[in-house]
């Protein structure tokens, strides 16, 4: 918007993030320019679940910012990380299909740049900043960022290509000429290791935007959340942008749900997910156990249910019901467009 002040654009790009580095860079960076450029990357790997949609929330903020924004579909970087086995060309199907998950999602296809790794590996220049981040980078610390590919550090050993990604993930930001790189907390390594090999090759040192990760249904690991985010790769422990009602129900009905607030991952989905949506939530219950309940808040639901004073199913019943409201859109938009979708399901059957 291009009324907006600098404060409240700064307002609009801190809200319901994890971290900034850094906050202070962030708001010289708005002040002093009108259309920074900003960007997310993605691994093209399989069916899109709803921890995209704390991504395209933000990248909505980032446009009404008035930021040239880029969502960046990391082909390459898929083929090294032996995603949808290795097939380039599956993998750029993928990348089609996630450009549709965008749009029903709500991200303006028309103010937002849709780029392909493929699109700017061609040029040497790309591979003189890969080589030059190379030499600036230990080989410990790039073996250290290899968790950005959700794989631990020892796995180098498998498969020498890999050492090339984190290289080629900072790569992307400055052959991008991004002032922003934003991303869910799991790329942060990434992030700081563009920035490191900024300082030391004098280039513009991006800002870093994460925002949280969406735990799985299965439970969260609070020492380290990035292992039990909501993976693709385990159907149960995520819900699809695409899955039916019925389906959303089963899938949270099998959920682990504890009577506390800490490691519940039913509660995640109404703190990042649901109430970031809806203003309030109705959670209907007989009336032998107190009838039904609204919520005005997030907050007000945790204390509540903290307390005790609501039991896990009737939780559970009320995120199903929600979900499935949130997503009703997004099912009628692949009603009406459904090939790049169907094409995608072919080549996981």
């Amino acid at each position: 918007m291009s009324g907006m002040d600098s404060e409240r654009k700064l307002d609009l790009l801190i809200r319901n993030t994890e971290e900034i580095v850094t906050t202070e860079e962030l708001g010289a960076l708005i002040a002093s320019e009108s259309s920074p450029k900003g960007y997310i990357g993605f691994e093209p790997s399989g069916l899109v679940h709803i921890g995209w949609m704390i991504c395209t929330e933000k990248i909505k903020d980032f446009v009404e910012a008035g930021f040239k924004f880029t969502v960046f579909f990391a082909d390459w970087h898929a083929y090294i990380n032996d995603k949808l086995e290795g097939d380039i060309d599956r993998i750029r199907t993928c990348a089609r299909y996630m450009e549709d998950c965008f749009e029903a999602l709500g991200v303006p296809r028309e103010k937002v740049s849709f780029r392909y790794a493929s699109e700017i590996m061609d040029n040497i220049e790309y591979w003189e900043k890969v080589i030059k981040i190379g030499k600036a980078t230990t080989l410990t610390r790039a073996k250290r960022a290899l968790t950005i590919m959700g794989r631990q550090e020892e796995e180098a050993e498998m498969d020498s290509s890999k050492i090339l990604y984190p290289l080629m993930q900072a790569a992307d930001i400055f052959e991008l000429d991004l002032d922003v790189a934003y991303a869910g907390l799991d790329q942060r390594r990434a992030h700081m290791l563009a920035r490191e090999a900024a300082e030391k090759l004098g280039w513009k040192k991006p800002v870093a935007l994460h925002t949280p990760l969406l735990p799985g249904l299965k439970g969260i690991d609070r020492m380290d959340p990035v292992s039990t985010k909501m993976s693709k790769s385990d159907p149960d422990s995520g819900i699809l942008i695409h899955d039916s009602p019925e389906d959303i129900k089963r899938k949270i009905h099998k959920a682990f749900c504890p009577p506390t607030v800490e490691g519940n991952p039913v509660l995640a989905l109404y703190r990042f997910i649901i109430f970031d949506r809806q203003e309030s939530v109705r959670i209907d219950r007989p009336e032998k156990f107190g009838g039904s309940v609204e919520f005005g808040s997030y907050a007000d639901l945790e204390s509540t249910y903290s307390a005790g004073a609501l039991h896990p199913m009737d939780l559970k019943n009320g995120a199903s019901e929600s979900l499935a409201d949130i997503l009703q859109p997004t099912r009628e938009y692949f009603e009406r467009n459904p090939s790049r979708f169907d094409e995608m399901r072919r080549i996981l059957s």
